[in-house]
């Protein structure tokens, strides 16, 4: 069974990592989001989820604005090219559909199977926001706090400058 919100914010709380959240209605994309984003400083992301032919499956978290060069991130991180992948997989690998793609469904991979990207441009800034495993709410924390919650799930975070890739 998928980890909830609820589970989400008890295991942030246990690891002492705070946050907060906000409450809206859905989005599913960056352009939706963006009145909200407005009320909310710091860093707002795009969350993708990719896998290439090995099986290799990669979750991104770029900031909103990023230009993504996808087709050769794949040279940066020693992968095969890398495609977006069914519901269906995002589902069974991070326990969240479309559109609720997050960091925090790293806490759904107890496998450790989800190799977690993150760009230089998002956590440059200090606060940085994503959906609690659902996309009817946005949770706010510090890139302190992403770096914690990463390694407390078993997984790393590779930064990848985004903008020299091409």
């Amino acid at each position: 069974m998928p980890a909830s919100p609820s589970d989400l914010f008890a295991f942030l709380d246990t690891h002492g990592i705070a946050h907060q959240t906000v409450q809206h209605e859905a989005t599913f994309t960056v352009a939706e989001g963006r009145a909200l984003k407005a009320a909310l400083p710091g860093g707002h992301s795009k969350n993708l989820f990719m896998a290439d032919k090995d099986g290799t499956l990669v979750l991104i978290s770029a900031w909103a604005d990023s230009q993504l060069h996808l087709n050769a991130l794949h040279r940066t991180l020693g992968t095969r090219r890398l495609s977006f992948t069914s519901g269906d997989r995002l589902m069974t690998a991070l326990g969240v559909p479309p559109g609720s793609v997050t960091p925090f469904a790293l806490l759904n991979d107890a496998a450790g199977r989800v190799r977690f990207v993150a760009d230089a441009a998002l956590v440059a800034f200090d606060t940085l926001h994503f959906h609690p495993l659902v996309n009817t709410a946005t949770t706010s924390i510090a890139r302190g706090g992403l770096s914690q919650f990463v390694s407390a799930t078993g997984h790393t975070m590779d930064i990848v400058d985004f903008t020299t890739l091409s």
